[in-house]
């Protein structure tokens, strides 16, 4: 969740640098967002047994994927995509995200070692000599204070939305019948043109 926090902020942190702002978002066409949020849901949500956290967990995946799919020509949609099936390639080669020792102590979490083996879940369980794809899984160290141990489809996807909040925040709102762009500039406006030097036809 830090992460998110850091990389969501580091993104509007940006757009702003790059003269966008906040309100651009508002212009994005997103399709079928209740998808993604359902998706979301159905990972976090806590199932007891063995059987159905798994099928939950794949659902999910097929539901994220489906989203990004419908939305591939958004901006930063693609490296979602990209994330997701990263993501859910590990975790079906395994049955769950195989999460590496070194990467654990590496981003300071070591103390979850013992946690991870006894009582992992569908989601994630301490990487062993069996794990395939293991360079998929997470692997990537984070240290303090983000203190996260992460995926390089974790990265695909933490990239894509930012970009997506990037050019989302830079995107022209509609203001009264006209494009103000995200400086505040007024786009078309036929006021302004004749305004200009030399838009107006003075003719004798």
């Amino acid at each position: 969740m830090r992460l998110v926090l850091v990389s969501f902020t580091l993104a509007v942190v940006i757009g702003y640098l790059l003269g966008g702002r906040l309100s651009g978002l508002s212009t994005l066409k997103v399709r079928w967002f209740p998808l993604a949020l359902v998706g979301l849901v159905m990972q976090m949500a806590p199932v007891p047994g063995n059987r159905w956290p798994v099928l939950m967990l794949y659902a999910s995946f097929v539901l994220l994927l489906l989203f990004a799919a419908l939305n591939i020509k958004v901006a930063g949609f693609l490296f979602i995509a990209v994330g997701i099936v990263l993501n859910f390639t590990v975790i079906a080669a395994n049955g769950g995200m195989p999460v590496s020792r070194t990467s654990l102590i590496s981003s300071g979490q070591g103390d979850t070692l013992a946690a991870l083996v006894t009582s992992g879940g569908a989601k994630h369980h301490l990487a062993t000599g069996s794990d395939k794809l293991i360079v998929l899984g997470d692997v990537i160290a984070i240290p303090p204070p983000v203190a996260q141990s992460v995926s390089i489809g974790d990265v695909f996807t933490y990239f894509g939305v930012a970009w997506l909040i990037v050019a989302g925040m830079r995107r022209r709102v509609p203001v009264a019948g006209r494009d103000v762009d995200a400086e505040g500039d007024p786009e078309g406006d036929p006021m302004m043109a004749s305004a200009a030097p030399g838009g107006s036809d003075d003719r004798a």
